[in-house]
């Protein structure tokens, strides 16, 4: 019997079954897909987590992936600049990261199985084509749709306004080392490089469904720097975006995660915080006690839930938004304070009291000290 069966062999299942074998735990990872997977979003990494990454062994060399300085938002004619303190991000494609975990898991010793769809939780571990895969525990990596979640009872209803996003990847001559976020009516582009005349675009907006081409057209400004550029991948969506969890541990069963709960993929930390809950989550398993997971996880979130939360209130409310773009312009070195706390390379308290009244009195009145 593993010590964990992982249901989902995306990258957050990967990582927590790199985790459990790092700390000397055997996983069993089970996804109905085959290597290496693609997906709509987590093709930009947080530099905490790079860093994380790197400290599990995941070879990132082989994998190609341009270094990300910083986030650049541009909206009309504002443009508000910060840069990473210290270390760097790292945008790369997301079949290419998916590989880069594959051979490390394969490396460690897990156990993978490809193509087994899961039919259901039972007593001893999970209920597969093949038959039971028995596991002391069962984890849900499964993704914003996860059956784990709706199984093993989790699942609570979202009130929250609908998002979707999407994905293209353009032939085009990277113009930026930042990611740029493009904001517009409803909706925002978030663009990247990812090597040598390749450039990703992502696209997330409120409302009904829709393709890339009628949301990529209400941001004219990138749109019109890419009309040219032939598409070389296909699009691929995700949402509704927001989804919500009455807890994240359940008996034997814990979900980590955008099984755990996802808000939005607004400031593009993802995948940041899915290696913190599922490093948490590997202590708890290797501990054999999955009850403290919850405190953990809810530590894991806290920062970029809030996070969140802030950004999403500036999107719903454009004139607001303009005024903080104007205040980070104006206060680059404060911005960049605020990307250290963003990656968790800097604590809270960095930002410091004169950074936090300054902040405020640009965004109050528009001047400051």
């Amino acid at each position: 019997m593993a010590d964990a069966v992982i249901v989902g062999g995306g990258p957050v299942g990967l990582v927590t079954a790199i985790a459990l074998a790092v700390r000397g735990r055997s996983a069993i990872v089970v996804d109905r897909g085959l290597p290496p997977i693609d997906g709509a979003c987590g093709e930009g990494l947080m530099p905490d987590a790079v860093e994380h990454l790197l400290a599990l062994g995941v070879e990132f060399s082989k994998a190609g992936g341009v270094p990300i300085r910083g986030i650049r938002y541009l909206e009309g004619d504002l443009v508000a600049e910060g840069v990473f303190p210290e270390r760097r991000g790292l945008a790369i494609e997301r079949a290419d990261f998916h590989a880069a975990l594959v051979r490390r898991a394969e490396a460690l010793g897990v156990d993978l199985r490809w193509g087994l769809p899961v039919r259901g939780l039972t007593d001893r571990g999970v209920q597969t084509d093949d038959g039971v895969i028995e596991g002391r525990f069962v984890v849900g990596a499964d993704g914003l749709r996860s059956k784990v979640r709706r199984w093993a009872g989790l699942e609570k209803k979202s009130s929250a306004p609908v998002r979707f996003g999407i994905r293209r990847h353009f032939e085009a001559e990277p113009w930026t080392d930042f990611v740029e976020v493009y904001w517009g009516l409803d909706c925002e582009a978030y663009v990247y490089a990812l090597g040598p005349r390749r450039m990703g675009v992502a696209l997330l907006w409120n409302g009904a469904k829709g393709d890339f081409d009628q949301v990529f057209a209400r941001l004219p400004a990138v749109a019109s720097r890419l009309a040219e550029a032939p598409a070389v991948s296909r699009d691929l969506g995700a949402g509704p975006l927001d989804r919500r969890v009455t807890g994240v541990v359940r008996g034997r069963v814990a979900l980590v995660g955008d099984a755990s709960g996802y808000r939005d993929a607004i400031t593009g930390e993802g995948i940041a915080k899915g290696v913190h809950q599922a490093e948490a989550l590997a202590d708890a398993i290797a501990a054999d006690d999955l009850a403290r997971d919850p405190a953990a996880h809810r530590r894991a979130s806290r920062l970029p839930d809030a996070m969140t939360a802030i950004t999403l209130a500036f999107e719903r409310r454009p004139r607001l938004r303009r005024r903080a773009l104007q205040t980070l312009a104006a206060e680059p070195e404060l911005f960049s304070r605020i990307l250290g706390i963003h990656a968790r390379a800097r604590p809270v308290r960095s930002l410091g009291f004169d950074g936090a009244f300054r902040l405020a009195s640009r965004f109050l009145f528009g001047g400051g000290l």
